[in-house]
């Protein structure tokens, strides 16, 4: 299951938390961007509950994450420009 995640980082904070978030296995894919939010990371887990698991001991154990967005892929229809069979 893939999950989109938005954070809200504190000023000066950027760097710190992109170091950190490279580090977790969970995290495949991992953006700095420009917007509403400061970093989107693509989250892999087996399960809702793993998701849950990974916010809560891993992501708000580190200094500087203001808040989180979340957005669960119900369905892939292309990816890595490649279309998806159904």
């Amino acid at each position: 299951m893939l999950v989109i995640l938005n954070i809200y980082a504190e000023l000066g904070e950027l760097d710190s938390i992109v170091e950190k978030l490279r580090k977790m296995p969970d995290v495949v894919d991992l953006y700095e961007v420009t917007g509403d939010y400061d970093i989107v990371a693509i989250v892999e887990v087996d399960s809702v509950e793993e998701f849950r698991k990974v916010i809560i001991r891993k992501l708000t154990e580190i200094k500087g994450v203001r808040g989180t967005n979340s957005f669960v892929v119900l369905h892939t229809h292309k990816r890595e420009g490649r279309l998806i069979e159904e």
